[in-house]
């Protein structure tokens, strides 16, 4: 009897000498949200059928005269209002600024006194371009209202090419000026490119400068069908370009527009034009982020059947994190948290948004307690083993009683949608929180 009193106590003063370490929980996956933030199908600003499909984000075409307003001068009004209706909608937006749109007014700035066509060769025009990327950037790099920007301005519609008025193409020193000005102003802020160019190409190379890129003939002109004629393909040109370009996915995003002639049909099981290409595997060899599209915005395109495997398909862009395990230690004055977290997308999550370690009342769901502990979600790639992410939560003076400890990504735009797991317990006590497990505090 002594001996076995003797025992507990040591076994007491063993729990409050040593950290005791709760048994790793496994974690139930459960479909992420369609419209988790930063990816997903975008429609046009506004789209009156916009409602049609979920949706994070939302693309607009800015032209250059509506926002510079004289030599060096310039006017965000506009842009403001529309960021601001865009966020009003809890998106964020997707921007491209041009000069020239077919069958629009010319956008080249009025005091460049020129009606028409942009020369882009023209040096002070180019010198209004240098000036304005570096003016744009101080505005509005890092703005957590914009997701993306397309680099735009050169070519019609901002596509980097004049076809088929080959002759009136930018140089590629003009070509070399943009990519430079947009990579001193924009450090935070993705900035994607339409074309992917490597060393020795007629066009400045970009497949070792700190873009992405974005392929506006989704589904159409993406995969490698091994035909000559189809060399301007996105995935031959990737290719071509070289192997930094094709790995360009893990660092830089990878976005663009679903063709125009596969619009809705690129979700049904057999596509009635056979030159639509398999959307699935576009997805899994581009590792595309986010898509421009207008099929599934305009209601007569959505079925019931196409919207769910749209859905399906959707859901599979970008990234997809599920927390498969977690754990906690209470160790001093507050409890240590460890999860694993595995990304079932196709492409990391690029925005720098860090992680935030929360503990809920276990009977209400409210937020009692939480912290940025400096972890983030980026780097995460699919296909590779779960990552480690660990945390730290101070518990001195809460009140005894149950808790729940939970984690979040939230949206640094006030009002955005909030980042959500593929987890079961997403939501589970209180909403853009992930609960995680139970803590019984002392």
């Amino acid at each position: 009897m002594k001996v076995l009193l003797v025992l507990k106590t040591y076994l007491a003063l063993a729990c409050l000498l040593v950290p005791c370490l709760a048994e790793e929980l496994e974690l139930e996956f459960a479909p992420a949200p369609v419209a988790n933030p930063l990816k997903g199908l975008v429609p046009y600003a506004g789209d009156h059928g916009a409602d049609a499909f979920p949706h994070s984000m939302e693309f607009s075409y800015v032209a250059l005269s509506d926002l510079v307003a004289g030599e060096r001068r310039y006017d965000w009004e506009k842009l403001e209002a529309l960021l601001g209706r865009i966020a009003s909608r809890r998106h964020q937006a997707v921007l491209r600024i041009y000069l020239e749109y077919p069958k629009k007014p010319s956008a080249v700035p009025g005091y460049l006194g020129v009606d028409g066509a942009p020369d882009y060769e023209d040096p002070a025009l180019r010198e209004c371009l240098r000036d304005f990327i570096a003016a744009f950037g101080e505005a509005y790099d890092g703005d957590a209202r914009i997701g993306f920007l397309t680099a735009g301005l050169l070519g019609k519609w901002g596509e980097w090419h004049t076809w088929p008025e080959v002759d009136r193409w930018a140089s590629r020193d003009v070509q070399v000026e943009v990519l430079d000005a947009y990579e001193a102003a924009f450090k935070q802020t993705p900035v994607l490119l339409r074309y992917p160019v490597g060393e020795g190409g007629k066009d400045a190379a970009n497949d070792a400068r700190p873009f992405g890129y974005h392929d506006d003939s989704f589904a159409w002109g993406t995969l490698d069908t091994g035909r000559e004629e189809d060399f301007w393909f996105f995935v031959p040109a990737l290719k071509k370009a070289g192997r930094a370009a094709v790995e360009k996915w893990k660092r830089h995003p990878i976005g663009g527009e679903i063709r125009p002639e596969a619009w809705g049909i690129c979700f049904d099981e057999e596509p009635a034009n056979p030159k639509v290409q398999s959307f699935a595997r576009c997805v899994e060899e581009t590792h595309v982020t986010w898509l421009m599209d207008s099929g599934m915005f305009e209601r007569e395109y959505v079925t019931p059947g196409r919207r769910k495997r749209a859905e399906t398909q959707v859901r599979r862009m970008g990234y997809e994190f599920h927390v498969s395990t977690a754990d906690h230690v209470r160790r001093g004055g507050g409890v240590e948290l460890s999860v694993a977290i595995e990304n079932r997308g196709v492409a990391p999550f690029y925005a720098a948004w860090p992680i935030e370690w929360g503990l809920l009342d276990g009977r209400t769901g409210e937020l009692r307690r939480s912290v940025e502990g400096g972890e983030k979600l980026t780097g995460i790639l699919p296909g590779e083993e779960p990552v480690r992410r660990v945390g730290r939560i101070a518990v001195d003076g809460l009140a005894a009683g149950t808790y729940v400890l939970a984690m979040r990504v939230a949206n640094p735009m006030p009002g955005g949608l909030p980042l959500c797991f593929a987890n079961g317990t997403q939501d589970e006590h209180a909403p853009g929180w992930l609960s995680l497990m139970e803590v019984r505090i002392p």
